[in-house]
């Protein structure tokens, strides 16, 4: 019996950037799989929130909606960010947004979501995006974009 292949950067301290660009050019669902990211997991992937962030979230979603004028397509995805960050996590949430996004539906909001939300979420580990920032050194790097990360805003299954 043959021992299980891990992930090319599993070896490695940091996946080099030919890893990276090998990624780019795989198909979305493959990635996944080359990440090592289990189809299904042992745990759930869904946040089960207390009913005092129930209430918070409803407060929070009341007051932005209220007080918004503007772009509603903008409040909208500050909404979804709102509503996702319990199951992914801040740290998710800036791979996907740079920090200028999360400053700005923050001010939508009336929140920070590094105190909202913890840093990872029962669903982070379905993100390519920060799969790959958590094996670098430095997060911030990648979530400011210095790194380019393929793939960086799916997700699976």
């Amino acid at each position: 019996m043959s021992p299980t292949k891990k992930p090319e950067f599993a070896e490695v301290s940091e996946p080099s950037p030919s890893y990276l660009a090998k990624l780019g050019k795989l198909a979305s669902e493959a990635v996944g799989n080359a990440l090592g990211i289990p189809l299904k997991p042992s745990e759930e992937k869904i946040h089960k929130l207390t009913a005092e962030e129930q209430e918070q979230l409803r407060r929070i979603e009341e007051e932005a909606i209220s007080k918004f004028s503007g772009d509603l397509t903008q409040l909208e995805a500050a909404l979804g960010m709102l509503r996702i960050g319990h199951h992914f996590g801040w740290k998710v949430l800036y791979i996907l947004h740079s920090k200028q996004t999360i400053r700005k539906y923050e001010g939508y909001l009336g929140i920070q979501v590094r105190d909202i939300f913890k840093p990872e979420g029962p669903s982070s580990y379905r993100s390519y995006g920060y799969t790959l920032a958590s094996k670098f050194r430095n997060f911030w790097k990648v979530a400011g974009g210095e790194i380019k990360i393929p793939h960086r805003q799916s997700a699976t299954e």
